[in-house]
């Protein structure tokens, strides 16, 4: 869907990217990861035609977004990280109007508009104007603008930015409902949100990419966090996992009153399966086990930090 070859973005003499060069097969949902000014919008602002590169090879569908940007236009949707909307209008008639800029056929309008309005739950605010929105539902008219055409591709700059957690929770839910429709490019600062939503990660970070892969792939080499929640006080269960082979430590976070106690492993490698075996063996009962939530942070911190150290 996505070959990109020696992208380049230059103002004047600052180098916002510097040779990109990263492919994305059709249905993926790739999440675009990098620091503030690391490179992520600009390289976003390309793939949707906002922005004409300074160098390099772009190809969307086997089409040259160079030489032919409006055929590209018409295979993608594009979400910017401030939505392109009209105060003035309607839901329903922004979107009708968005529609018709996309070039769907006229007799299509309404009902790629019903489509995209339910999808995106808009349905209720319909004929409501864009000024009375909150920002969450702005962000779902941005998001429903991006798809009102059926895009082969959406590209989402920050799309769930200034949201409250149940609206991101929301969009999150939305963003995999559209998994198989579309292939999704997204940006994103909220790590989980990116770990539980995406196929594979593309970390840009000063105008490069330093890593790109699934976070399986991205955590080879790097130490494993597991949590762990046990049941009776954390002794036992320390014993028990210091006998691991590949574990480096077990840090207690929580011993509670109601006899249950809350660890983080960490260990050299992806070792649950281990870590839970040694338990039942040394009879403490697991309640729950799962990869703590740094990981990807972790890796992420060590993929920025150590890149040009």
């Amino acid at each position: 869907m996505i070959e990109v070859e020696g992208l380049t973005k230059y103002y004047g003499e600052h180098a916002a990217i510097r040779d990109l060069s990263f492919t994305i097969q059709k249905g993926e949902v790739i999440g675009f990861l990098g620091l503030n000014g690391a490179g992520k919008s600009t390289t976003l602002r390309v793939l949707g035609c906002v922005l004409l590169p300074t160098g390099g090879k772009v190809r969307i569908h086997g089409i040259d977004l160079l030489t032919e940007p409006h055929e590209v236009r018409k295979r993608i949707g594009f979400l910017p990280d401030v939505p392109p909307l009209y105060n003035e209008m309607s839901v329903g008639g922004y979107l009708r109007f968005v529609a018709q800029l996309r070039g769907v056929p006229a007799d299509k309008v309404d009902a790629r508009v019903q489509d995209v309005e339910e999808k995106t739950a808009l349905r209720d605010m319909h004929d409501e104007l864009v000024s009375t929105l909150s920002h969450g539902y702005r962000q779902r008219v941005g998001l429903a603008q991006a798809m009102v055409h059926n895009p082969q591709l959406l590209i989402l700059d920050e799309p769930t930015s200034g949201l409250d957690p149940v609206q991101i929770a929301e969009m999150r839910k939305l963003i995999r409902s559209l998994r198989g429709q579309h292939t999704i490019l997204l940006s994103s600062h909220i790590l989980p949100e990116i770990s539980q939503t995406c196929d594979r990660l593309l970390v840009i970070h000063e105008g490069e990419i330093v890593g790109q892969g699934s976070e399986h792939d991205l955590a080879k080499g790097s130490a494993s966090a597991i949590d762990i929640e046990v049941a009776g006080t954390p002794e036992k269960a320390k014993a028990a996992l210091g006998g691991v082979n590949g574990v480096q430590g077990v840090e207690v976070l929580k011993s509670t009153a109601e006899g249950t106690a809350h660890l983080r492993v960490t260990a050299s490698a992806e070792l649950r399966p281990e870590v839970v075996r040694a338990l039942v063996n040394a009879n403490v009962d697991v309640l729950r086990v799962d990869k703590a939530a740094s990981q990807l942070e972790s890796i992420f911190m060590q993929l920025t930090q150590t890149r040009h150290a």
